[in-house]
């Protein structure tokens, strides 16, 4: 039976504004293969600078400064967000280097991975109760990468610190009293004047790519612009859906990954990594169900 609450107007502009944040994140892969010659610390650089930038103006413009000032003279808080900030760079510039390298299969699998290191972490670091279904969802998730280390011969190791960065930003971030616009600004803030001195370094060693030609200058400026746009879109499902919808949507990001992997990069699937897909969606099948019975709540993504 569906409930009323999910079929008003209102719900109706949440999914609207879910799909939008989902879609673009999920075709992100495209893109950051658009750069060519660009090494991904360097699209890094520029991705917290100019996403830094785009927020200045975005805040100024929703009139947002105020949780902005609060976060920045409380010293004590600035401490979680700057291990969110380091967490964050370090998933992005991991996930931008898996594409340049056409591994968007394992950052697919990062991304599938993610809700249920959340449930891993929620029980390890926060004491919290695991539900049996939730539990058997991570044996399931620790059985895929236990197959693909033992018949492959190697981990896969863009996956994980895909999952645990994303996952230990999303730990450290409940614990930080910022909305996630005001929260995105405060991080790369944070990182901005580490971005510029390394922006000023590869332009005296002559390695910048900035200004070098308007089609890889124009690429870059836009890779700050991407980061705040899908966001600002995910802002405004999560006040209209209930977490669990949410939670839901979620799993289109890496499902559209994917399928770009294998349908526009033509990334080889062997026999081991479909079975490690297969029990990684049988694990997220069975998180789903706990949440969807209201037993847990679903984590939000990123």
């Amino acid at each position: 039976m569906t409930r009323t609450s999910d079929i008003t107007p209102e719900a109706g502009q949440g999914v609207a504004f879910g799909l939008t944040a989902y879609l673009m994140w999920g075709c992100f892969p495209l893109f950051f293969a658009l750069f060519q010659d660009v090494p991904a610390y360097e699209i890094l650089i520029h991705r917290v600078i100019w996403s830094c930038v785009f927020l200045i103006g975005l805040v100024t413009l929703l009139r947002r400064w105020a949780p902005v000032s609060l976060a920045l003279k409380a010293p004590r808080r600035l401490g979680r967000v700057l291990g969110c900030a380091v967490l964050i760079a370090i998933n992005w510039g991991l996930y931008i280097y898996a594409v340049e390298t056409r591994h968007v299969l394992q950052a697919s699998l990062g991304y599938f991975m993610t809700p249920l290191v959340n449930v891993a972490l929620g029980m390890i670091v926060l004491r919290e109760r695991m539900m049996r279904l939730q539990g058997l969802a991570v044996v399931l998730a620790v059985l895929a990468i236990i197959i693909q280390l033992l018949l492959l011969g190697e981990l896969p190791w863009i996956s994980l610190v895909l999952a645990f960065s994303f996952g230990v930003y999303g730990l450290l971030r409940k614990q930080v009293p910022l909305d996630g616009l005001s929260g995105l600004f405060v991080e790369t803030l944070l990182l901005m004047p580490l971005g510029l001195l390394a922006l000023a370094w590869l332009s005296q060693a002559g390695l910048s790519h900035f200004g070098e030609a308007p089609r890889t200058t124009a690429l870059l400026v836009a890779s700050g612009v991407i980061t705040a746009l899908p966001l600002l879109a995910f802002a405004g499902a999560a006040r209209r859906l209930r977490l669990a919808t949410l939670g839901f949507l979620m799993y289109l990001n890496p499902s559209i990954q994917f399928l770009i992997a294998l349908l526009v990069f033509r990334e080889p699937l062997s026999p081991v990594q479909l079975t490690t897909f297969l029990l990684i969606w049988a694990g997220l099948a069975l998180y789903s169900w706990s949440a969807w019975q209201g037993r847990h709540p679903v984590a939000a993504a990123r």
